[in-house]
C-alpha cells in the first residue's frame, strides 16, 4: 500500500471509468455525482480538521463495521456522517484497489439503474 501523491486525482480517474459521473463543487469541495445525485466528495482539511479524505455514501451499517474495523483509516464525517456516510483518510498508506470498491459501491447506491446496467455489461465484456 501506498501513499497517493495526488489522491484527489487519481480519484478523479477512478470516478471517470463510470457511466452518469460529473465533479462539481460544492460547498468548497470537488463533489462527484452518479446521475443527480452526491456519492462522494473530496476534501483537503475541512475546516482545519488537519485530514485529506474522501467522504462517501455507504450502504446500512457499513459505516460503523468499517469505522469499528480500523478507526485511524476510516471515520464519521461531519454533516453527511449521520446520514450513514463514511470517511476514509487518503494521507495514509491505503489500498487504493479497496478505495475504488467502496466508490464504486457508493457511486452504485446513487445511479440511474441505466448506468448500472452500462457498468455491468462493461465488466461482463471484460470477463469475456
Amino acid at each position: 500500500m501506498a501513499k497517493a501523491r495526488d489522491p484527489l486525482g487519481r480519484m478523479r480517474r477512478i470516478v471517470a471509468q463510470w457511466p452518469e459521473t460529473d465533479e462539481r463543487l460544492s460547498h468548497g469541495a470537488p463533489t462527484f455525482w452518479g446521475g443527480k445525485k452526491t456519492f462522494a466528495n473530496f476534501h483537503d482539511d475541512h475546516h482545519g480538521d488537519g485530514r485529506r479524505a474522501i467522504w462517501m455514501k455507504a450502504p446500512p451499517g457499513m459505516q460503523g463495521e468499517l469505522v469499528d474495523a480500523d478507526p485511524e483509516l476510516f471515520f464519521v464525517p461531519p454533516y453527511v456522517g449521520p446520514s450513514g456516510w463514511v470517511g476514509l483518510r487518503v494521507d495514509r498508506d491505503v489500498d487504493w484497489r479497496m478505495v475504488e470498491a467502496l466508490l464504486e459501491q457508493a457511486y452504485r447506491l446513487v445511479a440511474p439503474k441505466r448506468a448500472i446496467r452500462q457498468l455491468d455489461e462493461r465488466g461482463a465484456d471484460r470477463k469475456a
